[in-house]
């Protein structure tokens, strides 16, 4: 590979919008469940909300997330808590959440 197309690769990944990162099954079943918690606390719109206006910090969010650890060990073991730090680094996740949470809010209702 010349160093024209190495650098056109790297230039490519380094803005890419789309994530070709997969989610583990664990990883669903801890938004599966903080979807359920929300949903069943009715903090579906303030939640959607924050997650929506976050959206391009979800990075940076996912590093405040230390600061949220008491509030989110209610919720999550320890173990959970770290993966789901880890989930937050996938650009994806949010909409993962974000879709986890709405299909519980239609599922309560229908």
């Amino acid at each position: 590979m010349s160093r024209k197309e190495r650098l056109r690769a790297w230039w490519a990944h380094a803005f890419a919008t789309e994530s070709r990162e997969e989610f583990a099954s664990a990883d669903r079943q801890l938004v599966e469940r903080l979807a359920r918690f929300v949903v069943r606390r009715r903090m579906t719109v303030p939640v959607l909300m924050v997650l929506e206006t976050g959206r391009p910090l979800n990075f940076i969010g996912s590093q405040l997330l230390a600061f949220l650890a008491p509030f989110l060990t209610l919720i999550f073991s320890q173990t959970e808590y770290d993966r789901f730090v880890r989930l937050l680094d996938k650009r994806k996740s949010v909409d993962l959440i974000i879709d986890a949470i709405v299909e519980g809010e239609n599922g309560l209702r229908g």
